[in-house]
């Protein structure tokens, strides 16, 4: 059976501390133990931080990308705070990733691909990726240069 958890740890990765919510929204929601929605997530590092900058202003598009990475590191973060394993995961059914850049930049798809390849080296190319949006925006919560949100299929239990 394919083992996720092993995968990301071949990786040589840390996770950082999983997101508490700063609003009213729950950063993950199970739909009928078989979809895991999950909220818009920044790029939180070890130390509980959050990389900050405009992309095309503050970051370069390697930067930005580093940054989209690691925000598919704090989904990760949170999956395992609410399942315990990576393992539940099926596939990746939808990646949102939005990009916090200056109105000239035009590489979105290159910074989200920061979380896509992370996902597709865990999951493998024919689970772990899905469909997927990356747009730009003016702005983010706290200057953060990413945000991705994400669906997934869970295994049957």
């Amino acid at each position: 059976m394919y083992n996720a958890d092993k995968e990301f740890e071949k990786l040589g990765l840390m996770l950082p501390p999983a997101p508490k919510p700063l609003g009213v929204y729950k950063p993950a929601v199970i739909v009928e133990g078989k979809i895991l929605y999950l909220s818009g997530h920044g790029p939180v590092q070890e130390d509980g931080t959050q990389i900050k900058g405009r992309i095309g202003r503050d970051l370069t598009p390697d930067e930005g990308k580093l940054a989209a990475r690691q925000a598919g590191l704090t989904i990760l973060s949170t999956i395992k705070a609410n399942l315990g394993t990576l393992n539940k995961v099926k596939r990746i059914v939808k990646v949102l990733g939005m990009v916090n850049c200056t109105p000239e930049f035009e590489r979105h798809p290159f910074i989200i691909n920061g979380a896509s390849e992370l996902f597709a080296s865990i999951w493998g190319n024919e689970n772990g990726v899905g469909a997927r949006s990356a747009v730009g925006l003016g702005s983010l919560p706290d200057n953060i240069p990413v945000e991705i949100e994400a669906i997934f299929e869970l295994e049957d239990e």
